[in-house]
């Protein structure tokens, strides 16, 4: 048994957390900002962040539960429940916008004043800072752990850093002009912003889901198998390789020559399977299949000696996801 970092110690669980806690004390500085000012792009901008609280309450849970190595029920892990976060968090922002296209048309057709307007600024401009740190953190963290959630997360807040960003730069504007009607105006942009946001977040969701293929992994292993061939890996064929949050699969059929005796198959095997292992990280899970050559695989094979050879090599393939997925079938 691989050993395993425990989730309740785990980075990407601690940075859940963190932004658990900032995306709380955030909330409450943007509430203030919008009680002070009565603004529609101020309320859009809090109701991002009761969004980004939820999102990040289920980011801890579903982090937790990721970090859970493989068991007898669960076999290929337990990374599938980020999808279903990233998806719920999707929604949650598609929400959000809706809320928002619903306040600011009033806003627009019926501008009021907006007191104490400066101190509202102040407010969302530290609120901003601080989200511009935590995205930013987040981000990177779940690129390291390969963890779609953190990952999800961190592009959430940091679109929250973007409205907060037009917000300002809009209420800057209604106080030099005074055309209160691009308070809501304002506020339906960052509707916009948000709900591409949220549409994003569902569509990579759905994708894990129906378990689509991933064309950058898949050129990732071609590329290691090919810096790295073997003589006696005369080619490959039916590769396959998912994510399942931070977890990825590989399986393929390697054919060896058919005379090479059953240990020594089993050791190229072993090699190609550590060789992967090295490089997709330690809880990767690699399949290998070993298939005897036939004649047919003369040309592309560069096993020498080789007493069964039926032709010369002409060329050895140039392994890519195009001619080492499922062989095409006739007709």
């Amino acid at each position: 048994m691989r050993e395993t970092t425990p989730p309740k110690s785990s980075p990407e669980v601690r940075a859940a957390r963190l932004s658990l806690g900032v995306a709380v004390a955030l909330l409450a500085v943007k509430t203030a900002a919008w009680l002070v000012t009565g603004s529609a792009a101020v309320l859009s901008d809090a109701l991002e962040s009761i969004i980004n609280v939820v999102a990040a309450g289920f980011a801890v849970l579903s982090v937790s539960v990721a970090a859970v190595p493989p068991d007898e029920r669960h076999p290929y892990g337990h990374g599938n429940i980020e999808y279903y976060a990233a998806w719920f968090e999707g929604m949650l922002i598609l929400l959000a916008s809706v809320l928002i296209f619903i306040e600011s048309w009033d806003k627009i057709l019926h501008p009021a004043p907006l007191p104490n307007l400066g101190a509202g600024l102040g407010l969302l401009l530290a609120a901003g800072g601080v989200n511009l740190w935590l995205g930013l953190r987040l981000v990177r963290q779940g690129r390291r752990s390969r963890s779609l959630t953190l990952e999800a997360d961190g592009r959430h807040v940091l679109t929250d850093v973007y409205t907060s960003a037009g917000v300002l730069v809009g209420l800057a504007l209604v106080w030099a002009t005074g055309w209160l009607w691009l308070d809501g105006a304002i506020a339906c942009l960052v509707g916009l912003n948000i709900a591409w946001a949220g549409v994003g977040l569902v569509r990579r969701s759905v994708s894990g889901f129906m378990i689509e293929s991933d064309p950058v992994l898949l050129e990732g292993i071609c590329a290691i198998l090919r810096e790295n061939r073997q003589p006696s890996w005369i080619d490959i064929h039916r590769l396959r390789a998912i994510k399942a949050g931070r977890r990825v699969h590989v399986d393929l059929h390697l054919i060896l020559p058919r005379d090479m005796p059953l240990s020594e198959a089993h050791q190229q095997v072993d090699a190609m399977e550590s060789l992967l292992l090295s490089r997709l990280g330690p809880e990767a899970d690699v399949m290998i299949h070993a298939d005897p050559c036939a004649d047919a695989r003369c040309p592309v094979c560069e096993a020498d000696p080789c007493d069964l050879r039926a032709g010369d090599t002409v060329a050895t393939p140039v392994w890519t996801p195009a001619n080492t997925g499922e062989p095409k079938k006739a007709g």
